[in-house]
């Protein structure tokens, strides 16, 4: 089987056994997650629980690399002080 270079390109009910940060999947998102870096409390739960590793932590704050984020909206759910809100793209 040849090497697939994109997540088009996986066939329907195919298996992906690459990592979600090896593809720009940022592109399938409709909502977005906006951090209040006034609310946030650097708890990094968020960071913890995002399943595609698009929550960074720099050392001073929080941020969301949308090239990966799907807008899942598991960031917000679990974010204690509500510092994250989901956004229509």
């Amino acid at each position: 089987m040849s090497e697939l270079k994109g997540w088009r390109e996986v066939p329907i009910a195919g298996v992906c056994w690459k990592l979600s940060t090896e593809f720009k999947t940022g592109d399938w998102r409709t909502f977005k997650p906006i951090i209040d870096q006034n609310k946030c409390i650097k708890c990094l739960i968020c960071w913890v629980y995002c399943p595609d590793e698009a929550i960074k932590w720099d050392g001073e704050k929080v941020s969301v690399n949308y090239d990966f984020c799907k807008g899942c909206g598991i960031c917000a759910n679990e974010c204690p002080v509500k510092a994250i809100e989901m956004v229509l793209e």
